[in-house]
């Protein structure tokens, strides 16, 4: 139970380590941060769960993924203005006592998620 990530780069085939990702509990238009973190080699948050089971409540959520920082750090050469710049994905939870996987398939070009299990 709680809240977990994982990133795919499906531009090279590979978990996105080291994409620098934040964590926001969101009430409108305010945003407040309770975490930020790279991703480990394994494309996941390197301390397990973003949110245990009682620190996850229900409510609104975003997790804001540095996207065109990754692939360049990896030194693929993008366009100015690149396409991608921070895929924001805003999302809910109505049953805190369920699990959110939030996963992102991300190439500079395209994304996609789902929720993960």
């Amino acid at each position: 139970m709680g809240l977990s990530t994982h990133v795919l780069d499906t531009m090279h085939g590979t978990p996105a380590a080291g994409m620098q990702v934040a964590l926001y509990r969101t009430d409108g238009d305010t945003a407040t941060l309770l975490k930020q973190f790279a991703l480990s080699p394994d494309g996941r948050n390197p301390d397990g769960l973003l949110l245990d089971k009682h620190s996850l409540k229900r409510g609104t959520y975003r997790l804001v993924f540095d996207v065109a920082g990754y692939f360049k750090q990896r030194g693929v050469a993008l366009p100015e203005p690149n396409f991608l710049n921070q895929v924001r994905l805003d999302f809910g939870v109505a049953q805190a006592d369920q699990h959110y996987h939030v996963p992102l398939l991300v190439s500079p070009w395209s994304y996609s998620t789902y929720r993960g299990s």
